[in-house]
């Protein structure tokens, strides 16, 4: 239970320097499938996202994707044998990003080892960060939490896997002690966990 509770989406309020943000971004439809590039520090991989599997958090995933929300972002917590798990450092974006809420959706696509989901904390708290599954954790698939059911995955690693399996896992969970500090001031955040890997750009392929 302790490893599944950080995968809730934390509500902070903090300063970072803005990005644009545009809410006409939030009313965009994503292809109903199409693939993603992450290029990291530790190499690069692939993610192919399926619409129907959980069509509102594909849409804002295209969004986020789209306008480069996950650019120099973190993995900010890598458990081994569970999860890695990301989303921008800039809390104004993220706040704004927010603002519009996803309604939750059911779970048709399971939590197998390579599934991209989003995490929440409760109802329509899918918002900005997301978690990559390091195993087969079906749990999730029917845990219940604040009245919602489930983590709703809708994306799996096609290339690269092994590149998100060597993400840095010396952490674990030690770094959401500090998660407020992220978004206070990064640099320091770094000094703490200098071993982070960082998402250098995200961006659609063909």
């Amino acid at each position: 239970m302790k490893k599944i509770f950080f995968l809730f989406s934390l509500v902070l309020i903090c300063a970072c320097s803005p990005k644009v943000f545009k809410h006409k971004w939030t009313n965009e439809v994503a292809p109903e499938k199409f693939k993603t590039r992450f290029e990291t520090t530790k190499g690069p991989f692939e993610i192919e996202i399926t619409r129907i599997s959980s069509p509102l958090a594909v849409d804002r995933f295209y969004q986020l994707v789209k306008h480069q929300y996950f650019n120099n972002a973190l993995f900010y917590r890598v458990n081994p044998g569970f999860v890695a798990q990301f989303g921008s450092s800039d809390s104004i974006s993220q706040k704004q990003w927010n603002a519009v809420r996803v309604p939750d959706e059911e779970v048709i696509q399971g939590n197998n080892k390579g599934a991209l989901s989003f995490a929440r904390s409760g109802k329509e708290t899918r918002t900005t960060d997301l978690f990559i599954n390091l195993e087969d954790n079906n749990r999730l698939d029917t845990i219940n939490y604040n009245g919602v059911k489930g983590f709703p995955a809708f994306g799996k690693v096609t290339k690269g896997m092994s590149v998100v399996e060597s993400l840095y896992s010396g952490y674990a969970d030690t770094t959401m002690s500090d998660f407020n500090l992220m978004y206070k001031n990064r640099t320091e955040f770094l000094k703490k966990f200098p071993k982070l890997e960082v998402i250098q750009k995200v961006y659609l392929i063909d």
